[in-house]
């Protein structure tokens, strides 16, 4: 690695041109020097000598202006090349002690990781060899190695670091696949090339061809920068075949598929495109080779993340040509990448690859188009990509390949775009003999749905049916696809032309695609279409007992009307949608035993999601039947662009047994989901309430767990999950146990916190135990930018009235933070165990374990710490003892920069019982818990925590 600007070989060589300019210029002034200067008179009159003379005086004057310039242009040169020498010595002065500094930089990660922390990946060396990861701070992931012999994938290039670019995949041996592209850094960088996939080899005599390799994939950007281009798939090897006419049926190979493009940077970065797939192999028709290889798939183009353009699709491989019977299929095209969330153009869809081509010697069935591949969707703004063409069909003397289908069009922009076209269809193969057939033209694509603002897009032409050059029958054309469906404003797309029929005998012109349905509100007519909801108002509330849904709100504004109630055994109904501006509606109650209804979704453009309905409760059973199952409770509404998500329905109460031996009663019904935040911005709604499970004087019953909260879109805080139902009391052995704490939900993708995990519930009472009380929910993780939710604590474990009483349950594992920057959630603390009442109660129970705490993001931020341990409780019993304290969660470890997470503290043990002279001493102590372990402090910078 140079440490200075100047390359001194450059000085060096600079120098020596000059040198050699300088001593041409010499030879020249000295052939001239004499001829100039002793210049003769023209006369011997005094104005001709006097002429001479002043010629030849100018001529001593350029003599001695030049010996003045050589002397300078020597000194230049000579300085020139001391400098060039003072470079190198100054670089090699300073080369070791820089390199020896670096090198003490990298040791750290070096022995730690395996990777420096500045520098570039070596390039792999091997067949087949991956290359190196660039450094953690900086530095280029090192080019995969060539497969080189036959079969070998070419090596995947590494990765790199926080800021660089990945590696390019190496080339595959002979029908190997090529390697992936390493992804780029994390902050800033762009995803390496996929390999190419390598040709497969021809077959021995007899023998098949070998299919060519996929290319490799392209590696993603990091948070910024631009995806890989994936590999394109080797070309199939041609079918050995028999020239000896002893043995028939050998094929070609076929053609290696295209790989994936790599996916732009989260941020901003557009997105790679598919690599093409491989042509089919050679059907070597005179060798008495049956059948051509069919041609490879194009890559998929890959996606871009909140800014730039999705990646084309790659190109469908041809269809391998002249098998004694036929040749080959051409390969599909590649889907176009979805562009940026926010801004930016969708990649097209790939062509078909056309179908393979007969000759003389191979005259009775080719190869048909492959079909086109579908175009990319756009994000919130922009219009979707059309689809890929059909591929042409191939050509014979008899039967021809028909053109392969369209692709379909992409959709447009969430809030505002228009559909993409759909793709032409493939012509259909031309007939070259006499009495053949001219093949058909593929389907046109469907065009593309518009956004709730756009048009649809325009179904594909359908391709041309061909004409048989001699004599015999045309092709049919392809039908024209239909358009696309606008959504609320907006026109739907015209359905594309019939393909032209072939002017031989039999040749039909396709039929013409059908118009895309027009928006809900207006159509480009002016007239607005109100399919039974209001332009402006709320909607109709369902009527109670009959579960029926809530209306719809007006198309401009307008909140979602609320569910009706359900009847007994039925669930409530769901609550209506608002429009473009509007709450959605709460979903009803459900009647005995059965779910709430959904909360209505939130407005298109702003408004809440309406909160989910409650579950029914269950009724008691009739003697000798168990208790129902309380209803679960109904997810919440998601918001639309902009708003809050709503919070998930309480579940019902589980049911009392009917009497009788061995009868339970109903469980607890589970609290429903948390809707989604806005797309754009907006808190995600929490988890319901579990269920409790009611007193029982048979088998208790337990608690419906809390249902998980909702995940925000680009920004906003994750929904709490919530908390678990309460165990049922019971007379039979045990207590109902408690119901588990629901899930937090994710933060936004840009920014936001993940929401806390929800609480155990408390443990129910039994005739010998006491339910355990329920788990806390795990803490929802945050996405770019953001700290992780906390854990939920563990739920109470159930009182001992009678034996033992219920251990505490366990805390929740906090969420993890932001990928990019955010502190981790802390871990929850464990369930206090149930407590003897002391005079039926007899024994203490086990308080339930800490969380462990939330990872910190990448770059930076502190991990989590864990949670504290559960208390064991007292036993009265004479000579017992005590419950145990349950173990401190581990901390959280931080990445580059950051502390680690404290761990839990440990959990105290209860006291033991009391003696009972004379013959019983009292019982030990329960044990402490243990701690939690604290979390690894950061690669860079930070302490590990306590």
């Amino acid at each position: 690695m140079a440490f200075v600007l100047v390359a001194p070989e450059m000085v060096t060589a600079a120098a020596s041109d000059l040198a050699n300019i300088g001593s041409a210029i010499n030879t020249a002034n000295t052939a001239v020097a004499a001829p100039t200067a002793e210049l003769l008179a023209a006369g011997t009159d005094e104005v001709s000598e006097a002429i001479a003379s002043l010629f030849s005086g100018h001529a001593l004057d350029y003599q001695s202006l030049g010996a003045r310039m050589t002397a300078f242009h020597d000194q230049f040169v000579a300085a020139l090349t001391a400098g060039g020498g003072l470079y190198s010595s100054a670089e090699a002065a300073a080369a070791t002690p820089l390199q020896d500094l670096l090198n003490v930089v990298n040791a750290p990660t070096q022995a730690l990781l395996g990777r420096p922390l500045i520098g570039d990946g070596a390039d792999g060396t091997a067949p087949g060899q991956a290359g190196g990861a660039g450094g953690l701070l900086y530095g280029n992931g090192g080019n995969g190695a060539a497969g080189t012999n036959p079969g070998v994938a070419g090596g995947a290039g590494g990765a790199a670091g926080l800021i660089g670019n990945g590696g390019a995949g190496g080339i595959g041996g002979a029908g190997g696949s090529g390697g992936a592209g390493g992804t780029g850094g994390w902050l800033y960088g762009n995803g390496g090339a996929g390999g190419a996939g390598g040709a497969g080899a021809p077959g021995p005599v007899s023998f098949n061809g070998n299919n060519g390799g996929n290319g490799g994939n392209g590696g993603a950007a990091g948070w910024w920068g631009t995806g890989g281009a994936g590999g394109a798939g080797g070309e199939g090897g041609a079918a050995g075949g028999d020239p000896a006419d002893i043995a028939y049926g050998q094929t070609g190979g076929v053609g290696g598929n295209g790989g994936s493009g790599g996916n732009g940077g989260w941020f901003a970065g557009n997105a790679g495109a598919g690599g093409n797939g491989g042509v089919g192999g050679d059907g070597n028709a005179a060798d008495h080779g049956l059948v051509a290889g069919a041609g490879g798939v194009g890559g998929a183009g890959g996606a871009a993340g909140l800014f730039g353009d999705g990646g084309a699709g790659g190109q469908g491989g041809d269809g391998g040509p002249a098998g004694l019977v036929g040749a080959s299929d051409g390969g599909a095209g590649g889907d176009g990448g979805r562009a940026g969330w926010l801004s930016g153009n969708a990649g097209a869809g790939g062509a078909g690859g056309a179908g393979g081509v007969l000759d003389s010697t191979s005259p009775v069935f080719p190869g048909n188009g492959g079909a086109g591949g579908s175009g990319g969707a756009a994000g919130l703004f922009g219009d979707g990509a059309a689809g890929g063409a059909g591929g042409a069909g191939g050509a014979s003397q008899t039967f021809t390949g028909d053109g392969g289908a369209g692709g379909t069009g992409g959709a447009g922009g969430w809030l505002y775009g228009n559909g993409g076209a759909g793709g032409s269809g493939g012509a259909g193969g031309a007939g070259i003999g006499t009495g053949g057939f001219g093949g058909s033209g593929g389907n046109g694509g469907t065009g593309g749905i518009g956004g709730l603002i756009g048009n649809g897009g325009a179904g594909g032409v359908g391709g041309a049916g061909n004409t048989n050059q001699v004599s015999g029958y045309s092709g049919n054309g392809g039908n024209g696809g239909n358009g696309g469906a606008a959504q609320l404003i907006g026109a739907g797309g015209g359905g594309g032309e019939g393909g032209v029929g072939g002017t031989g005998a039999a040749g039909v012109t396709g039929s013409a695609g059908a118009s895309g349905v027009g928006g809900r509100l207006y159509s480009g007519n002016g007239i607005p279409d109100i399919f039974g909801r209001p332009l402006i108002g709320d909607g109709a509330d369902g009527a109670p007992g009959t579960g029926q849904a809530g209306g719809d709100g007006g198309w401009l504004y307008g909140n979602g009307g609320a569910g009706g109630s359900g009847a007994s055994g039925q669930a409530g109904g769901a609550g209506g949608a608002a429009g473009l501006i509007g709450n959605g509606g709460a979903g009803g109650t459900g009647g005995s035993g059965a779910a709430g209804g959904n909360g209505g979704a939130g407005g298109w453009l702003f408004g809440d999601g309406g909160t989910g309905g409650t579950g029914g409760d269950a009724v008691a059973g009739l003697p000798g039947v168990n208790g129902g199952n309380g209803g679960n409770g109904g997810a919440g509404g998601a918001a639309g662009w902009w708003g809050r998500g709503g919070i998930g329905g309480q579940g019902g109460t589980g049911g009392e047994a009917g009497g009788g031996t061995g009868i339970h009663a109903g469980n607890g019904g589970t609290g429903g989901n948390g809707g989604g935040g806005g797309w754009l911005s907006g808190d995600a709604g929490a988890g319901g309430q579990g269920g409790a499970s009611v007193a029982s004087n048979y088998i208790a019953g337990g608690g419906g767990a809390g249902g998980n909260g909702g995940a925000a879109g680009l920004f906003g805080a994750g929904g709490a999950g919530g908390t678990g139902g309460t165990g049922g009391n019971g007379n039979a052995p045990a207590g109902g146990d408690a119901g588990h704490g629901g899930q937090g939900g994710y933060g936004g993708w840009l920014a936001g916190s993940g929401g806390a995990g929800g609480t155990g519930g408390v443990g129910g009472l039994g005739d010998s135990a006491s339910g355990t009380g329920g788990s806390g929910g795990g803490g929802g993780a945050a996405r770019l930018f953001g700290d992780g939710g906390s854990g939920g604590n563990g739920g109470v474990g159930g009182p001992g009235t009678v034996v033992f009483a219920g251990g505490g349950g366990s805390g929740g594992t906090g969420g993890a933070a932001g990928w990019l920057i955010g502190n981790g959630g802390a871990g929850g603390q464990g369930g206090v165990a149930g407590t003897p009442d002391g005079v039926d109660g007899l024994l203490g129970g086990t308080g339930g374990a800490g969380g462990t705490g939330g990872t910190a993001g990448w770059l930076y931020g502190s991990g989590g710490s864990g949670g504290a341990g559960g208390a064991g409780t007292a036993s009265f019993y004479p000579g017992s003892t005590g419950g145990n304290g349950g173990n401190g969660g581990n901390g959280g470890a931080a990445q580059v920069i950051g502390s680690g997470g404290s761990g839990g503290a440990a959990g105290t043990g209860g006291a033991g019982g009391p003696d009972s002279p004379p013959d019983i001493p009292a019982g030990n102590d329960g044990q402490d818990g243990v701690g939690g372990a604290g979390g690894s402090g950061g690669l860079v910078f930070g302490n590990s925590g306590g």
